[in-house]
């Protein structure tokens, strides 16, 4: 479920879009922009007025994502996730440079490598590492080697805000494949 939220924008979330901006503006590699990007975001995660009550909200059906800025030229959208207990994300990667930062509750993400077919079995995928990021924790990435998993690992509402080298608004979506593939 997406919501794109364009009717109030915090004075503090448009002081964070102004410092995505001046990394952005800077045209660096993917994985130094999301390392610089995710420097800028974590200061203002956990900040009660980052958000509007309704960027706050959550749905039953599955988690929602709130468009909250989408840059005129298409380089960087902002989008606060909301998920309540249990809600999670399929396996999938993405189609640009990410940042995610936990703005409140916690969540777990379970990261894979793609292992290609050999002679016996088909291509499957390979868990490499799980994260439980809480308040204030912030990751970012850039593709190839951004396949994961993000689930809601908490008993509450979890906020993360998300950072995307891509026009989210226009996509509808950052994320490029979801994976199907054996997992183990």
């Amino acid at each position: 479920m997406t919501t794109t939220t364009p009717a109030r924008t915090t004075t503090r979330m448009a002081g964070l879009v102004r410092e995505i901006r001046t990394v952005v503006d800077r045209g660096l590699a993917p994985d130094l922009t999301a390392y610089l990007v995710g420097e800028r975001v974590a200061p203002y995660l956990g900040v009660p007025d980052l958000l509007t009550p309704e960027q706050c909200e959550g749905s039953a059906d599955r988690y929602r994502q709130h468009i909250l800025h989408t840059e005129p030229d298409g380089s960087f959208s902002v989008v606060a996730l909301v998920w309540l207990p249990g809600q999670e994300t399929a396996i999938h990667d993405h189609v640009s440079w990410c940042v995610a930062g936990v703005h409140e509750g916690e969540e777990s993400e379970l990261r894979y490598r793609l292992a290609p077919a050999t002679g016996a079995s088909g291509a499957r995928l390979v868990p490499t590492e799980e994260v439980v990021n809480g308040p204030g924790d912030v990751c970012g990435f850039a593709p190839p080697g951004d396949i994961h998993k993000v689930r809601n690992s908490c008993r509450t509402k979890a906020i993360s805000l998300h950072v995307y080298g891509a026009d989210v608004a226009r996509l509808g979506s950052s994320v490029r494949r979801v994976y199907t593939l054996p997992a183990g």
